[in-house]
């Protein structure tokens, strides 16, 4: 059977807040949206969790993600998960532990998984920017006015590749050609959304 290339749209059981766009979506200063990494940004990076005891959130996470909402923007979450490509994750597994992420977190408008494997060739996995695409999409705004807060450099190209702009919060295992190469960097959480909401994050194209 073949796979499918796409990624999985999810979104929680009382609807997607924020997917109409909002006001300043057309124009002005603040993103059309923001778009987190899951594992090493929102959440401790637990190797192909699927258990949603095991979830434990990253400093500032509740504050920072509150502060988008409360800026009136609406916030996805991208994130790969090839444990199911290996067999080590069932679908009910990740969507067990979104469910605790948005018991942690609040509601997101929308999540985009990636299940594939490394060597699947699709175009979601990131570094492909076809979980930022699908979660624009679905929030119908443009890739341009999206900013992804991420931990690693597969984040920070992946927003490029999209055309949106990145912020890297780096973390242990981030490496350090992985900061040289960021368009913009944070020493936490709470100050990648101070940049995300600064319409002087820089793009690839204005560096």
């Amino acid at each position: 059977m073949t796979r499918p290339t796409g990624p999985w749209l999810l979104s929680g059981p009382h609807g997607a807040p924020g997917v109409r766009q909002p006001p300043h979506a057309l124009g002005g200063p603040l993103p059309a949206a923001v778009l987190f990494d899951r594992d090493g940004t929102l959440v401790a990076d637990v190797p192909y969790n699927g258990d949603p005891a095991r979830v434990a959130l990253m400093p500032g996470a509740r504050k920072a993600v509150d502060a988008v909402r409360a800026a009136g923007i609406p916030v996805g979450v991208v994130t790969n998960q090839s444990g199911v490509a290996r067999g080590l994750l069932r679908p009910r597994q990740v969507e067990d532990v979104r469910l605790r992420v948005e018991e942690l977190l609040g509601p997101f408008a929308v999540w985009a998984v990636c299940p594939h494997g490394p060597g699947e060739g699709c175009g979601c996995r990131k570094p492909a920017p076809g979980l930022v695409l699908a979660a624009c999409r679905r929030l119908a705004v443009p890739p341009e006015r999206t900013v992804v807060i991420g931990d690693i450099g597969a984040d920070m190209e992946a927003a490029r590749a999209a055309g949106a702009r990145g912020v890297l919060v780096p973390t242990a295992v981030t490496r350090p050609e992985e900061v040289t190469a960021a368009d913009a960097t944070a020493a936490d959480l709470i100050e990648a959304v101070r940049l995300a909401l600064d319409s002087a994050v820089p793009t690839q194209e204005s560096r």
